[in-house]
């Protein structure tokens, strides 16, 4: 039966869609995060918004309480994509920046807010909620801002990383706790919800794989992210039959898939949904704000943005100095770091729920972190000037290591995508494989081959494969329509990334020169200089004279191909291109 359109829940939905189709863009073009921009709309169109003027009614929420379901499926969609990402490589990797600088950031931060908060006359266990939700950091926007600035891999950037992958981990406890906290018998309610999460990690590791493996081999993309809203939707709803959040389940379910075969393909998957639902649960959020009220006594709103930004400032730089890191350094880490985040909304929001802080302190903690979210920006630009103010004129440069993770990124590991992986390992160059044969990738990775099930057609899977990073992309896959859309969408994204593609034959190479690919190695024309090659060893040709001579020939071709695409001349690879021969 189809909805009225002059319905409340019609309205509802058109205005919270239509925001999220008007913020996401926006503020993606302005490189800043739509979480602030979601915070306000839901100010705006909160009870004590827009709709309290005359002729703007139509832009309130008929019923705040109707988006409290899609919200809660927006923080579980979340946590689930949080916890995909903290595989255990990454995790040992930084073991001893995670367990060491994070967790003593963790525990001084939350101290000296619970202290401050104990001081101001809060009981014990609200205290200690808003103040672990308040010590964490933005994950999303801390990384956006390290990776516009290109310092990912910098000094600042790992010990970064090392704190906010501790505080992702430190979040599946907290809400722990919080639920136990709730219930009649503390510890009663930790067990079962202890049990509970084995329970969901045992299923994850053991029963899920094999639904994944099946909706794979249908080469259906529906059905694939039908999979994984039933793994998000089973994890969550075995959390809350427990008495605990059920983002804490399908963190655990994340947390256990991600050393999955599919993790790349889930991501995938589930990231059109993440962004568009956390949106709503941040609509949620910002529609229960008074900001009348807040307007009218606004001082003990900016008092407390300000101390909560000046104590973790403070805490994380004097941890920094205390193992000897670069003034520079440790002012841009902290500042970094500073403003509260939006999985301390979760928390604030999973404290309230469990009625363990209510009335107007919670409409304080939360209005304290969304103002503090959003200054996380400015603030990160700031302890980036500082660093580049206090960096010394003959500093050391970053340690190479850093760059040996860039590696070469084969789209389709068929015979012409394993001879371009043999040839690069013979030279030492690190590569990574996608394949949309999910058998095929399940028996290479048992082999200990850097393969990845992935379907190419996706266009978010090119988002996961963090080719900002990437040295090449190598793309042999046989589908031209396909291989076309896939030149476009990573030529437009990452303009200077350099790519190899196999071409059927001269015209095909031309069209993809055109495209604005770096080198195209037509089959045809690559097996007509093998046979030459052949011809002319055979006939007692010296090899170096023919050597040289097929390599002029084929630049010569190259160049005419190029002429005739009309593409950008871009620099070859010659150490790929004379490596790849086609096998066929």
């Amino acid at each position: 039966m189809a909805m009225p359109l002059e319905s409340s829940a019609f309205k509802d939905m058109a205005l919270v869609l239509g925001a999220a189709g008007l913020v996401i863009p926006a503020f993606a073009a302005l490189r800043i995060s739509p979480v602030i921009g979601f915070i306000l709309v839901g100010i705006a169109a909160g009870p004590f918004g827009l709709g309290q003027l005359p002729g703007l009614e139509f832009l309130a929420l008929s019923d705040h309480d109707v988006l409290a379901a899609p919200a809660e499926m927006g923080v579980a969609l979340l946590l689930f994509a949080l916890g995909l990402e903290l595989s255990p490589d990454r995790i040992r990797t930084m073991r001893n920046t995670i367990l060491g600088l994070g967790s003593l950031q963790m525990l001084l931060c939350t101290g000296l807010i619970a202290a401050v908060l104990l001081a101001a006359g809060l009981a014990v266990l609200p205290a200690a909620a808003m103040a672990g939700a308040l010590a964490l950091s933005s994950t999303a926007v801390g990384l956006q801002i390290l990776s516009a600035a290109g310092k990912i891999n910098s000094q600042a950037g790992r010990m970064a990383i090392g704190v906010l992958l501790f505080q992702d981990i430190a979040i599946a406890p907290m809400l722990l706790l919080i639920g136990a906290a709730a219930g009649g018998s503390f510890w009663g309610g930790l067990i079962k919800g202890v049990l509970a999460l084995a329970g969901v990690a045992v299923a994850a590791r053991y029963l899920v794989p094999p639904l994944f493996m099946q909706a794979a081999r249908t080469r259906r993309s529906e059905l694939f992210l039908a999979a994984a809203l039933v793994v998000i939707i089973g994890s969550a709803g075995m959390a809350a039959f427990a008495g605990i959040s059920p983002a804490v389940g399908a963190l655990i379910a994340g947390l256990m898939l991600a050393t999955s075969d599919f993790r790349r393909q889930i991501e995938a998957a589930v990231q059109p949904f993440e962004g568009l639902l956390l949106g709503v649960f941040l609509i949620w959020i910002g529609s229960g704000l008074d900001l009348g009220a807040l307007a009218a006594d606004p001082w003990p709103v900016l008092g407390g943005a300000a101390a909560i930004i000046s104590l973790k400032a403070a805490a994380i730089f004097g941890l920094l100095r205390l193992h000897q890191v670069r003034r520079g350094v440790a002012g841009h880490v902290a500042l970094l770091l500073a403003s509260p985040s939006e999985t301390g909304l979760i928390v604030l929001g999973a404290a309230v729920s469990a009625r363990l802080i209510g009335g107007g302190d919670a409409q304080m903690a939360l209005a304290v972190a969304s103002l503090s979210l959003a200054l996380a920006p400015l603030l990160g630009l700031a302890g980036a000037r500082l660093e580049h103010e206090f960096k010394p004129e003959h500093a050391e440069p970053e340690p190479a290591a850093a760059m040996s993770s860039q590696r070469t990124i084969i789209i389709g590991y068929g015979r012409v995508g394993r001879l371009v992986a043999q040839m690069l390992d013979m030279h030492g160059q690190p590569w990574l494989a996608v394949d949309s044969d999910p058998d095929e990738v399940q028996r290479l990775r048992r082999a200990g081959k850097p393969v990845i099930f992935g379907d190419a057609r996706r266009p978010e899977l090119i988002d996961r494969l963090k080719l900002d990073t990437a040295k090449a992309v190598v793309l042999t896959i046989d589908d031209m329509h396909m291989l076309d859309l896939l030149i476009r969408r990573i030529r437009l994204s990452y303009p200077d990334l350099c790519i190899v593609v196999r071409a059927r034959d001269a015209d095909h190479a031309g069209q993809l020169y055109a495209l604005g690919v770096t080198d195209a190695v037509p089959e045809t024309v690559e097996s007509s200089l093998q046979l030459a090659e052949a011809v002319l060893v055979d006939l007692g040709v010296p090899m170096g004279p023919v050597i040289a001579s097929i390599h002029e020939k084929r630049d010569e071709l190259r160049a005419r191909i190029r002429g005739k695409g009309g593409g950008v001349k871009r620099p070859p690879m010659r150490t790929l291109r004379r490596g790849m021969k086609t096998p066929d």
